[in-house]
């Protein structure tokens, strides 16, 4: 059973954004502090990918684990309540993910994928995010 009522359910899940949010904010102070310039949700790309590398053809997703279904990590759970709504969104939202980094390859990008989870490990992250991008 949920905890909070249907009215309340709606509002919290109105203010979760697809743009802008938290971890994706960390990752580009991260990449800016580097030196490296980027463009935001490039539209005519696949999937409006968070941050993209034009001249470097190199492309940063940042991922929510409960969204897209990080696998093996413990935010990545499917909920209790209405399995029948959010198995078949969530796996909907993985299989969009699989389909656009294809496309994405197919047009010469290099994807780098930085899960929520991982921005736990602030110099980890930077190491890895230096790593694909001086490459």
């Amino acid at each position: 059973m949920d905890m909070f009522s249907r009215a309340k359910r709606s509002e919290v899940m109105s203010r979760i954004r697809s743009k802008h949010t938290a971890p994706e904010v960390i990752v580009r102070k991260i990449v800016h502090r580097m030196g490296f310039r980027y463009r935001l949700h490039v539209r005519h790309l696949p999937g409006k990918p968070d941050l993209v590398f034009r001249r470097m053809k190199k492309i940063i997703e940042v991922r929510g684990c409960f969204w897209h279904q990080h696998v093996g990590c413990v935010d990545s759970h499917l909920p209790k309540s209405r399995t029948d709504y959010w198995t078949p969104k969530l796996n909907r939202n993985v299989e969009r993910d699989k389909t656009n980094n294809k496309e994405l390859k197919k047009l010469g990008w290099q994807v780098l994928i930085v899960w929520d989870c991982e921005l736990r490990e602030a110099r980890t992250v930077t190491r890895r995010l230096l790593k694909f991008l001086k490459d």
